[in-house]
């Protein structure tokens, strides 16, 4: 039995990483919105309530199912590089780091992603959708155990900015469990935009109004006041010219328990598609010969996602600007070819080397090998919906408070996604002008067209493909009900270089929760894993959430970690 009953609904389902972000989007639903509507209702709310993860101003990827269409898309939801950026001088002045502060800001694409997913696909205007967001910072909500554990493991970075102190540090100090967070600032910028959605006349202008208040108005030039006096390089036509895109899904086809399902992930522009050759990989093993649990089994997936993470390193960045061999790093042949690599009997000792694809030459990364103590993992949130006409969305946003300061009076902390480029040259996921840094959050969706469809995501940094990949196996490929498969043990690998600054790698080491056997954990250090149980729950392995709904039977099933704050409500 899985410690969080399931959640069941025969019209509408929300799983979300907060219980009010969850309820703000159930209500919407309730008053009639759709699964857009109550997903950017979550958004929003999830950028009060994990304020220290989630920026209201910092990236939002989507993907988004419409049921009229039969169409899935992706929404980016990230913003590249400022137009002004000197690259060279960049790296000469900062000696290849990315530093701490503005100098590390991207455009901000959270509101545009919003705006574009509410215009193309929403019914409600965005006054509606905003005001439990609102509310929650204006009156306030208790700190929540995830949130204290971060500041306080990021509270050194906090004192850099004392703006930010004053919201997120009580007295200088990490905050209690429970106690009350009022964001005022926050709560006035969301109003703010609210009255301008309601007096710019009908739903359509109100976003239009919305848009231009961020990006061209009062918010942009606060924004941009905090830049000249910091010595940032964002510009009013950064800001400006800013769209999210619209852009197809990267699909493939997987067999599992005699159904072709569909596996969707976002573009190159992100992680997500290290999901398809993991799984490529592991459609090689014999995964039921090994033994669901085994030190076999999880032995095999670690050394799967060593091997994709590889080759996310050598090729995945932003494709207006690399060439990303995609079609072969997700085909089932290159899968292959992968897995025969794999060692059943012993440990890859750190990152193994790319695979070779023709014409393409990979990037080999030097690894930086961690001499700290890692800090908690990635940042980011997730809401997962199925509204009641079959429409389904998912949102991974996100964007840290403790690297960046706030824009004075605004509570907003604008997108430091910049700290998952690389300040070399040549790097995949180098910076430039424009380009966009390679997301670690991807929202993603599994179907079998016609028969079911389930929007899925976590947050975790690094770990986000990771955990996605073994819930998904738990899930399809061994039959367990979804709460069980988000539930069920995991382990992270941390061989490769981490996406964020300073990009280093702890070669070898493998942590798992303690729920996992000692025999088990023991034979894989016997394999040669640097072996580090954890706590038998711990949100260090992410904290995944998913909606499904069966199109037959029109049942609708919730899932939500119960290692995070996550919450599902459906009826």
């Amino acid at each position: 039995m899985p410690v969080v009953p399931a959640t069941i609904g025969h019209q509408h389902v929300v799983a979300s990483g907060h219980e009010l972000a969850t309820f703000a989007a159930f209500e919407i639903l309730e008053n009639g919105g759709n699964a857009v509507d109550a997903g950017v209702a979550a958004i929003l709310s999830l950028g009060v309530l994990y304020s220290d993860q989630v920026s209201v101003a910092g990236v939002a990827p989507m993907m988004i199912h419409d049921a009229a269409s039969a169409q899935t898309v992706t929404v980016d939801g990230v913003g590249g590089w400022p137009a002004a950026l000197d690259v060279d001088g960049y790296i000469e002045r900062h000696g290849g780091e990315i530093p701490l502060g503005v100098r590390r800001t991207v455009v901000p694409a959270a509101p545009s992603a919003c705006l574009t997913a509410l215009e193309r696909w929403g019914t409600m205007r965005f006054s509606d959708v905003a005001a439990r967001a609102a509310g929650y910072a204006s009156e306030g909500f208790a700190r929540h155990p995830v949130m204290v554990d971060y500041i306080t493991q990021f509270a050194d970075r906090y004192r850099h900015f004392p703006d930010n102190v004053s919201i997120w540090l009580a007295d200088g100090a990490p905050p209690a469990v429970g106690s009350l967070l009022i964001q005022a600032d926050l709560g006035r910028t969301l109003h703010y935009l609210i009255d301008q959605d309601r007096a710019a006349g009908d739903r359509s202008a109100g976003l239009e109004a919305v848009r231009d208040a961020f990006y061209e108005g009062d918010i942009a030039s606060a924004i941009l006041r905090q830049h000249r006096e910091l010595d940032g390089i964002l510009s009013a036509q950064d800001l400006r010219d800013y769209q999210a895109r619209v852009l197809p899904t990267v699909a493939r086809t997987f067999r599992f328990n005699g159904e072709d399902v569909r596996i969707h992930s976002c573009g190159a522009w992100s992680q997500g598609p290290m999901m398809h050759e993991a799984l490529s990989i592991l459609d090689a093993v014999d995964l039921h010969g090994l033994g669901y649990g085994s030190d076999a089994y999880f032995h095999a997936i670690a050394e799967a996602l060593k091997l994709t993470l590889a080759d996310r390193e050598a090729y995945l960045g932003d494709p207006d600007f690399v060439e990303v061999p995609l079609a072969t790093l997700t085909s089932a042949a290159y899968g292959t070819e992968r897995a025969r690599l794999i060692d059943p009997a012993h440990a890859s000792p750190g990152m193994p080397m790319p695979g070779r694809v023709e014409g393409v030459e990979p990037y080999l990364s030097p690894v930086v090998v961690r001499t700290e103590p890692e800090r908690l993992p990635g940042d980011t949130s997730i809401v997962t919906v199925i509204d009641r006409h079959g429409n389904a969305f998912c949102a991974t946003p996100s964007d840290t408070s403790w690297d960046t300061p706030v824009v004075p009076g605004t509570g907003l902390a604008v997108s430091s996604r910049g700290q998952q480029s690389w300040a070399v040259r040549d790097h995949p996921s180098c910076l430039a002008p424009g380009k966009r840094p390679r997301l670690t959050p991807n929202p993603c969706f599994a179907e079998v067209p016609g028969k079911w469809i389930m929007p899925f995501g976590t947050p975790g940094g690094d770990q986000q493909v990771q955990a996605n990949v073994q819930v998904l196996l738990s899930h399809l490929a061994f039959g367990l009900p979804l709460q069980d498969a988000i539930e069920a043990p995991r382990l992270i690998t941390h061989s490769h270089p981490d996406s964020f600054v300073p990009h280093a790698a702890s070669p070898g080491r493998l942590t798992i929760e303690g729920r996992v056997a000692e025999s088990v954990t023991a034979a894989l250090a016997e394999r040669g894993h640097q072996v580090e149980r954890l706590p038998d729950w711990t949100h260090r392995v992410a904290g995944v959430c998913a909606v499904r709904k069966d199109q037959l039977s029109g049942e609708i099933y919730g899932g939500a970690d119960p290692r995070r704050m996550s919450r599902a409500m459906g009826i």
